[in-house]
């Protein structure tokens, strides 16, 4: 079977923060991609504001470089950059189905993590060859040879018996930001001797095959994801499978209720570094932006018109997490925000849904509120946030699980929990586990005053968990976690020891209120701020809710007193991000989001109907 010699396709995964963004900046640099003297930011793949702000990578993207072989010819490498976390598992899934091989990255410290199973497993389960490159090996506590046998354990317990040479791996130590790599395992925290990443670049070449063709065969590319240019409206970029493609061609469009439409390719686009040129003519193997069909989707395929053959769609794992986004309800709606109707929700939420396959959205028994579906708690949040970028005001519901009826009985999603943390804090984790039903599987003492503990735990039980978790172990701990299937439903638990200040009146947080009641409680709204009915204003100690007058003004008269003058002295108040608001939201709260802040609220404002609600249900 005739090969397409002079292309590569390789897909980069890894554990969040291993080095995979960087790695494709070296891989950029040394290939030639800028210019040299040009000023590029670091991280040139995360392309997006909060990527950058937070540090990972969230959507799926590809860039092409050239590679010289040592004979004079050159190969392009088309590299799918994609996200570590779990919960943009979709993205990862559909990068894979565009390449030939992956490239695994390891922290030579960390050593193999949960998302490093999780994007192994979705390797493996491909079929793909896999190339492990150790990185970071120039970190002072790096332990490479701990984190190689690590790494073999891993592929151990993912690969069935019989798949045993799935573990003839090639292994590349690196500096991915120094732009080293070698074959040769250097000492621990030391420069790899490579001075450049060609012993990566050759591995790649003799490691990932090259794309494999029919001769005449009718064409087939599959839709794998979606971009969009101010001139070109909607791409949609393909993998082409099989035959060719040409500008100006007429091609079936196999959609994916199964119907089949006739179009014309206005214009294809392939990337040359960071950058899409036109091209006229692209052939098996080459990921290409196509243009002119406006309504196309992922998983659909284009095919040959007069021999229409749909490629299967792509298939994601099911949500486990869901939360309710609506209109903004609270007494301060619309005072920053400019998109607030149900109609424009509806139809932003009907946007995320065409170009992110991991998320669902399904109607509520409220006509302006639906109940959206995704992986979990960070990929939620991301959303609510972009939405809240783009001038949406909103009311989001406190995160649930998503569960299943498995031989007639409930199943919920559970995760497998990795924490590191110091020796001193073992029994207070145990402790918080415990409460949340957690079950320790692993307990691993390396002997440098850190210990591993790895938990199953129900996902209900890791909702609000993470700060509770950092304030346990005074800021040192560090969690990961990745599904792991689903399980008989574990009993009710309370996940959240604290309850709530909330305000009993509309008015402005006055410095004198504040002052009486930061001896009650952790408060989040600062003097000055407008707070309402029901409007959660801070974190009581105890477990039950506290009505308080957070606007209540200091009375005047006309006698001088000697101590009258004396300094109030507030305790700043506690500015809480989107993400740990919805940790921090009780079963009966929920979050009022608009541009410009983001508030805990009661679900039921009124302190009369909450209070019958909570007799009703203690009656019942």
């Amino acid at each position: 079977m005739p090969i397409r010699n002079d292309l590569r396709n390789v897909a980069i995964v890894a554990h969040v923060d291993h080095g995979k963004t960087t790695l494709v900046d070296a891989m950029l640099w040394q290939s030639g991609a800028f210019r040299i003297g040009s000023e590029v930011k670091t991280q040139v793949m995360d392309s997006m504001d909060l990527e950058r702000e937070k540090g990972i990578t969230i959507l799926a993207k590809n860039t092409a470089v050239q590679h010289k072989r040592p004979d004079g010819t050159e190969v392009t490498i088309n590299i799918i950059d994609t996200p570590g976390h779990a919960d943009f598992g979709g993205e990862v899934e559909r990068g894979l189905e565009m390449v030939d091989g992956v490239v695994l990255l390891v922290d030579a410290s960390e050593g193999p993590l949960p998302q490093t199973r999780f994007v192994l497993r979705k390797a493996l389960a491909k079929k793909l060859p896999l190339i492990v490159v150790v990185n970071k090996v120039d970190r002072p506590d790096a332990r490479i040879s701990e984190v190689v046998e690590e790494t073999y354990d891993l592929f151990m317990d993912l690969i069935d018996d019989d798949a045993t040479d799935v573990l003839d791996f090639p292994i590349v130590y690196a500096s991915a930001k120094a732009g080293r790599a070698s074959m040769t395992q250097p000492a621990d925290g030391s420069m790899p001797d490579g001075e450049t990443l060609e012993a990566l670049f050759s591995t790649i070449m003799d490691r990932v095959p090259a794309p494999s063709y029919v001769e005449g065969a009718p064409l087939q590319a599959h839709v794998t994801n979606l971009d969009a240019s101010p001139y070109l409206g909607r791409l949609a970029l393909c993998r082409i499978v099989a035959g060719e493609m040409h500008r100006g061609q007429q091609v079936a469009w196999c959609r994916a209720d199964g119907s089949i439409t006739t179009v014309k390719l206005t214009e294809m686009l392939t990337t040359k570094a960071l950058d899409r040129v036109p091209t006229d003519w692209a052939g098996p193997g080459d990921i290409i932006a196509i243009a002119g069909i406006p309504n196309i989707t992922i998983g659909e395929t284009l095919s040959d018109p007069n021999d229409p053959k749909p490629l299967p769609l792509i298939h994601v794992d099911q949500p486990s997490i869901s939360m309710t986004i609506g209109i903004n309800t609270s007494p301060l709606a619309g005072r920053s925000g400019k998109k607030l109707t149900a109609r424009l929700v509806k139809n932003r939420l009907d946007a995320e849904l065409i170009g992110n396959v991991s998320i669902k959205v399904s109607d509520t028994e409220r006509p302006d509120t639906w109940e959206v579906q995704g992986r979990g708690e960070l990929q939620l949040a991301i959303l609510v946030e972009m939405m809240r970028r783009e001038g949406f005001e909103l009311t989001v519901g406190k995160p649930q699980v998503v569960t299943q009826i498995i031989d007639g009985k409930v199943h919920e999603p559970i995760e497998r929990l990795t924490i590191d943390i110091p020796e001193e804090h073992v029994g207070t984790v145990t402790q918080l586990m415990g409460t949340r039903r957690g079950r320790m599987e692993v307990m691993v003492n390396h002997g440098t005053g850190w210990v591993r503990l790895e938990f199953v735990v129900p996902a209900r039980g890791l909702i609000g968990f993470r700060t509770e978790f950092l304030t346990e172990t005074r800021g040192t701990g560090l969690m990961n976690h990745e599904a792991e299937g689903y399980a008989p439903w574990a009993g009710n638990f309370r996940t959240r020891p604290t309850g709530s200040l909330v305000a009993d009146r509309t008015g402005t947080v006055t410095s004198f209120a504040s002052f009486n009641l930061q001896e009650r409680g952790a408060l989040f709204a600062a003097p000055g701020a407008d707070v309402y009915e029901g409007m959660v204003v801070g974190e009581n100690p105890r477990a039950e809710d506290m009505d308080v007058n957070i606007t209540k003004e200091k009375k005047l008269n006309n006698i001088r007193v000697s101590t009258s003058d004396e300094l109030e002295r507030l305790i700043p108040a506690r500015v809480l991000s989107m993400e740990q608001a919805l940790e921090f939201c009780g079963v009966d709260e929920c979050l009022e989001v608009t541009p410009d802040i983001v508030r805990i609220r009661k679900v039921t404002l009124n302190a009369n109907d909450r209070a019958k609600t909570r007799r009703s249900s203690k009656s019942g």
